[in-house]
This record gives C-alpha cells, structure tokens and sequence, in this order.
C-alpha cells in the first residue's frame, strides 16, 4: 500500500478549505483518510498553514510520500527547512578551503 500527505478539499463553493491528511494513493481526493496533520487556509490574508510537525515526521518516517502541492506548500510556509536535518561537517573540525 502506498501512502501519501496530500490536499483533501473542505468549505463551500467559492470558499475552500485544505487539509493536510495521510491517505492512500488509490482513494479519491475526498475519500477516508488515515491521519489528519494540519490545514491550509488560503483565504486568510496572510495565508494560514498549520502542520502537526510530529505526525508528519512520524508519517515520513514510515515511508509516506508528500505530494506535489503539499511540498510546496511546506516549503513556502519554510516547514519543509525545519524537518529537514542540518548539513553535516567535514570530518576532523576544519572547514574545507576551495581555491
């Protein structure tokens, strides 16, 4: 079974809603999910995005994919640079020189 995070529609014509929900990649778009982990306003001025940084990183530790829009989405919102690890150092403590 293949899981994804990805966008599942909510609100009234003309005012929508998105939740950030981990489902399975053959259910539709609004179909049952397995886990909720944030929402998405865009409506709000600014925009609004609100991520369970836990649940996710939970989810993406057990082989969850994002999708295209949710990863855009996190890296605008600059969630996507926190989960991230940092970049590791040369080894020994000296930093490279390049010429």
């Amino acid at each position: 079974m293949s899981v994804r995070i990805r966008l599942t529609r909510k609100g009234s014509k003309k005012r929508p809603f998105y939740r950030f929900v981990v489902m399975d990649s053959r259910v539709q778009r609004d179909g049952g999910f397995l886990d909720l982990v944030g929402h998405y306003n865009p409506l709000a001025k600014p925009f609004e995005i609100k991520v369970d940084e836990a649940k996710l990183v939970d989810w993406l530790g057990k082989g969850a994919t994002m999708s295209d829009g949710v990863r855009s989405l996190l890296k605008r919102n600059g969630t996507l640079r926190r989960l991230q690890p940092a970049p590791a150092k040369p080894a020994g403590g000296q930093e490279e020189v390049t010429a």
